[in-house]
């Protein structure tokens, strides 16, 4: 009887504490850092998701027109959001890799385009835009598709108009070309010239 005493004693309550303390060891770390953890990664993402850009994709893609990328997206993901780029389309003038801006417009050529407008058409608050006024009284269908809101049909229709009617004298001379009105006039007027 006291054998087995003495036994059961050091045998119940040494490998207690041992165990208790890992378990508390284990537990307080895990449980603690990883909200902490969720939280700070959380929040950063959530405001990048609702960062975005809109971008104008236009030329030789299946299915041109104004797309919303999130922040950071590249020319890439805007080509394949329009269904990719047609075989008649001059890679070579792309950079897939580019980062796209808000406002900017993305022209696929055709092949054997020898013009190709510049990619990106920037607010009207930068001297960058200010700087790379399209004079639509010189450009060419493909310069002025360039422009946000103008289209195939609407840059022949500017041209059409130049070559019935004369040069235009002032920007908003613009609107009496037939498809442009007002609204159209108001998104172009920061990035044309008459001179």
């Amino acid at each position: 009887m006291i054998l087995y005493v003495a036994l059961f004693k050091p045998f119940s309550h040494n490998p207690a504490p041992p165990i208790a303390g890992t378990l508390e060891t284990i537990q307080n770390p895990i449980a603690s850092p990883i909200p902490t953890e969720e939280q700070v990664e959380t929040n950063p993402t959530e405001t990048e998701i609702n960062e975005s850009v809109v971008v104008d994709v236009k030329g030789q893609v299946h299915t041109p027109g104004v797309y919303t990328l999130p922040a950071g997206s590249r020319v890439l993901d805007a080509l394949q959001l329009a269904g990719g780029i047609l075989p008649t389309a001059e890679e070579k003038a792309l950079n897939f890799a580019a980062k796209l801006v808000d406002e900017m417009v993305i022209y696929v050529p055709l092949i054997g385009e020898t013009e190709v407008p510049l990619p990106i058409a920037t607010s009207p608050s930068t001297s960058e835009s200010q700087s790379a006024l399209v004079n639509i009284n010189t450009a060419d269908e493909t310069t002025l598709m360039s422009l946000s809101g103008i289209g195939p049909s609407k840059a022949k229709a500017i041209i059409t108009y130049r070559q019935e009617k004369g040069l235009f004298t002032s920007i908003e001379d613009i609107k009496d070309v037939t498809g442009i009105g007002d609204s159209t006039f108001e998104n172009l007027k920061e990035f044309i010239s008459v001179n």
